[in-house]
């Protein structure tokens, strides 16, 4: 198994292992579905592929397709005291096929892109999690921060 970077070609596939994880966040409870995203989420794919702030990474399936992926994002914010460069990333989309699961995929992509962030001086990640991935998050080091993950939503 190897881990590569993902390309324009890719994103039918990437589409669906977004599918797959919205499902899986949705049965979590943690995730209002929407309709009609998978056109903007593959247009925003084949812009940002390639970009210095992206990283997308894919491991292939036997036999065509992808067995799993993981997108990091890299944000600017304001300078301070725990953030001196004002730049974070976010781990966006961490998803393994159903079919391809319990096989070092997801680690393999996490660890991608956890050596990405470190490359580029990222010293602080955040995620959010399914049930069925913390416990690899949370074995590679990812912790509560102390302060509560409060979301906003606008009810229209």
């Amino acid at each position: 198994m190897s881990v590569r970077d993902a390309t324009p070609g890719d994103i039918p596939e990437l589409v669906r292992l977004r599918e797959i994880l919205t499902e899986r966040m949705a049965r979590d409870g943690t995730y209002p579905l929407s309709e009609h995203w998978q056109e903007s989420y593959a247009d925003s794919l084949a812009e940002r592929i390639g970009t210095p702030d992206t990283a997308v990474y894919v491991v292939d399936a036997p036999g065509g397709g992808l067995a799993s992926c993981g997108i990091g994002l890299v944000f600017n914010r304001f300078p301070g005291p725990s953030l001196p460069d004002g730049r974070y990333g976010y781990i966006q989309g961490m998803t393994t096929d159903p079919r391809h699961r319990r096989r070092g995929h997801g680690r393999a992509v996490l660890g991608a892109l956890l050596d990405w962030y470190r490359a580029g001086g990222v010293r602080k990640v955040d995620l959010h999690a399914t049930s069925d991935g913390e416990p690899l998050y949370r074995e590679l080091g990812f912790v509560e921060d102390g302060y509560p993950s409060l979301t906003w939503r606008d009810p229209c």
